[in-house]
């Protein structure tokens, strides 16, 4: 199965459509289908898109685990929660509903980066800020990737 990959720069338009860019469409049309799960990721505030295939794969994955966790109740309140469907449209444009791009907080500027099962939409400058190294602990990083064997 092909997964997503890459990083783009597009805006969101007045009426809060979003480009899917054209190799992420390309994978969609081949393996999903253009309809997409839209939600919410709380703690990164970005949007994640996913195939519904892939979406359905982590609901069979999440109903098995305790509802009664503290961290399972506010994935499944946001995350859930917050899924919409959406569809790539002609023009290859998928819709934002407002609430969305309100927990989002996608104003004009975004990145669209592929995350192997699903893509990200983010807000270019929480992008910059996620995404800034400077006050990463180097050897601490690498010493994680070491003990996933990457």
């Amino acid at each position: 199965m092909s997964r997503f990959s890459g990083k783009y720069y597009y805006t969101i338009d007045p009426k809060g459509r979003v480009m899917v860019p054209s190799a992420f469409r390309d994978i969609l049309r081949e393996h999903y289908g253009t309809r997409l799960i839209i939600t919410v990721a709380p703690v990164d505030r970005c949007l994640h898109l996913y195939p519904v295939e892939e979406w359905e794969r982590l609901l069979e994955k999440v109903s098995t685990l305790p509802r009664s966790n503290r961290s399972m109740k506010l994935f499944l309140r946001t995350v859930v929660g917050s899924a919409m469907e959406a569809d790539v449209d002609k023009q290859g444009r998928v819709l934002v509903p407002s609430s969305l791009r309100t927990d989002g907080d996608l104003k004009g500027e975004l990145v669209i980066v592929g995350v192997l099962d699903k893509i990200e939409i983010w807000d270019k400058q929480l992008w910059e800020k996620a995404t800034d190294l400077t006050d990463v602990d180097a050897e601490g990083y690498e010493d994680d990737l070491s003990g996933f064997g990457i």
